[in-house]
């Protein structure tokens, strides 16, 4: 039988019909099912256990913690605080919970306390001083205890004693930052300067000892002090740093597959720094193949010398890696000095495999957020691959930077880590393996009103204290940060680089309405890419706040187009330099991520207003190690 095109229609469209009740049917079915099973069990499972609130539960998990990890029980009682505020109506139980928790809170400070007490009387002094900075966040200022300059102080003087001068040096310059050195310790740290042959460590410290008021320093001590050391001498202090990878294969023949670079000694025990890129192969679990490190202190007929890897941090590309010689000189981790633009400085390295080059330029400029943490200095001096690793000295000697070079992203422009950097990560670094960083959830924009908080991570600490976003930060453990403009973020980044993962740090926000709101929260383990899982998970309207620039209010969308209006866009963020604008119409076709390359590419359709409406279709590409979170 021939149908007509108008019977052929009618006929598709009952069919179609058919076949949306058949699944309605179906649908609905299996709904009834699932309660039917539903009941059945509750049956089954009947029993006399009375049902209880989840706050209940959570009392109770806090209640567990309160003995067990103090820190983790006032962690958790903010965040039940946020959580559970509990409607009017119900004061009388909402009061007895409060009860509750503030007798639990009690209970965990006291044993925060007590365990401060027992790391000092054990000589745990980085212990003691964790423990203390999170007492510091919730307002805790045992009178009986040490201050922290004081605990760090202690921690130095044992690490002297235990003939860790790097350590030592480190905790002493950090204790007299919080509080002056006194004449006794500034002259006991001076002699040691002194007799490790550590020309700028002597010159700190003989500094602090005037300050301290001491005139009648030994005429050596005060010559040695004063003196400067020539770039000569420090070139001894420099070496080439060789990974073997083995062999790649190149059009059927096989080829050695090396990485080169720099490091420099910072301790005579044989401990030198270089950048984390350059011996990566050494720790990143994602490589498979061969890698063995060397360093050469001379030409290329100079025998390699194995090192191994002690530590590193990928956040700042900084690495710390051993070998077992006596160096001929020792580079003293100890200024802080801050050049200005325009300033001469000196890097010296092994650009391709030259070993000890010594190249001058200036300083180009001093706030470059090219790392996920603090800024870092772009030079002039030419910086080839092989120099990476190596240090930047100013026309005094003084330690600037370590170089870093050879990164994808940056081909072509020359940097440094600043040397107050590396000193603040070393610590963490000299304990082995990974060093660990604080990591809140958070990500910033810098506004004419402060830091606001743009985006907060799924699963990380500010977003289960659920704090909200497009609030300001207006102080961190109580302190407000200041900054000039542009370098805000990295201040407060900074600010918590100090605080280790597990620690209470205490927030301060206040809303566009003016509510201020306080937060006790524990930081976690920063990750190596702190925006990877949030893109995994989250809603794709969400995270091109944080990646891209942008918030996105939804509008009706279909199966395959997800559409949007723009509400806002940050200042200097992608979708700001892709010329996307408020009000513009968007749609969002994918968002692809590329884990193993460290970056995100969104497909969208925009209308842009500026361009009379006229739509473009534009990818959009990010780096995920964001530089704007906290």
């Amino acid at each position: 039988m021939i149908w007509t095109d108008q019977e052929s229609l009618i006929i598709q469209g009952l069919e179609t019909d058919m076949k949306r009740k058949f699944f309605t049917t179906l649908i609905i079915f299996g709904f009834f099912l699932i309660l039917i099973f539903a009941g059945c069990r509750s049956l089954n499972n009947n029993d006399s256990r009375p049902v209880r609130m989840t706050s209940e539960i959570r009392l109770e998990d806090i209640y567990k913690q309160v003995l067990e990890n103090p820190v983790y029980a006032i962690n958790m009682i903010y965040m039940y605080k946020e959580i559970y505020s509990v409607p009017a109506n119900f004061r009388e139980h909402e009061n007895e919970e409060w009860i509750q928790l503030t007798q639990f809170e009690s209970e965990a400070i006291k044993n925060l306390v007590k365990l401060q007490e027992n790391a000092i009387e054990e000589e745990k002094w980085e212990e003691a001083i964790s423990l203390g900075r999170s007492l510091l966040s919730i307002g805790v200022t045992p009178v009986h205890l040490k201050s922290e300059a004081l605990l760090i102080l202690e921690d130095a003087k044992k690490k002297l004693s235990d003939n860790d001068i790097l350590g030592a040096f480190l905790a002493a310059i950090r204790s007299h930052e919080l509080q002056p050195l006194d004449q006794r310790n500034a002259l006991l740290f001076l002699e040691k300067a002194v007799e490790v042959r550590q020309r700028r460590a002597a010159a700190f410290f003989h500094e602090a000892l005037l300050f301290a008021g001491g005139y009648n320093i030994p005429a050596i001590l005060g010559e040695y002090a004063r003196g400067q050391d020539p770039v000569s001498e420090m070139i001894k202090g420099v070496a080439t740093v060789i990974v073997d990878m083995g062999f790649r294969v190149e059009r059927g023949y096989g080829i050695p597959n090396r990485a080169l670079g720099s490091a420099f000694f910072v301790d005579s025990s044989g401990l030198l720094i270089t950048n984390y890129h350059v011996i990566a192969s050494e720790v990143d679990p994602k490589y498979r193949g061969y890698s063995r490190l060397f360093i050469r202190m001379g030409d290329a007929a100079s025998p390699r010398i194995p090192a191994r890897v002690i530590g590193w941090d990928k956040t700042l590309d900084l690495a710390v890696i051993k070998t077992e010689i006596e160096p001929e000189y020792v580079f003293s981790v100890v200024d802080r000095v801050i050049p200005r633009v325009g300033d001469t400085v000196l890097a010296i390295g092994s650009p391709v495999g030259l070993e000890k080059t010594v190249t001058s330029g200036i300083v180009s400029s001093l706030g470059r957020r090219f790392l996920q943490i603090g800024n870092v200095y772009q030079i002039d001096a030419a910086v080839n691959q092989g120099n990476s690793g190596g240090p930047v000295i100013d026309s005094e000697g003084r330690l600037v930077g370590v170089v870093f070079a050879g990164i994808p992203q940056f081909q072509g422009l020359n940097f440094a880590v600043p040397a107050d950097m590396l000193a603040a990560a070393l610590p963490a670094m000299l304990n082995g393996g990974r060093a660990p960083r604080p990591w809140l959830g958070i990500t910033l924009c810098e506004t004419f009103s402060g830091a606001q908080i743009i985006y907060t991570s799924p699963n990380t600490p500010a977003f289960r204290h659920r704090i909200n976003e497009r609030t300001i930060i207006k102080t961190i453990n109580g302190g407000t940060i200041a900054a000039p403009q542009g370098g805000l973020i990295p201040a407060m980044q900074r600010e918590l680089f100090l605080c280790g993962p597990g620690e209470l740090v205490a927030l301060e926000t206040v809303s566009e309405n003016g509510e201020v709101k306080r937060h006790i929260l524990m930081t976690a383990r920063r990750p190596d890419l702190p925006l990877l899982e949030a893109a995994r998970i989250d809603r794709r309207d969400r995270i091109a706040a944080p990646l891209f620039g942008m918030f996105l209010t939804p509008l009706q969308s279909n199966l395959f187009v997800s559409n949007f209006r723009v509400d806002g866009v940050v200042r200097g963020s992608i979708a700001d330099e892709a010329g996307i604008s408020e009000n513009d119409p968007l749609s969002i076709s994918r968002l692809r991520l590329f884990e193993d390359e460290g970056f995100a590419v969104l497909e969208i359709s925009v209308r842009k207003r500026r361009m009379g409406y006229l739509e473009t279709s534009m990818q959009l590409p990010v780096w995920l190690d964001s530089p704007d979170t906290l």
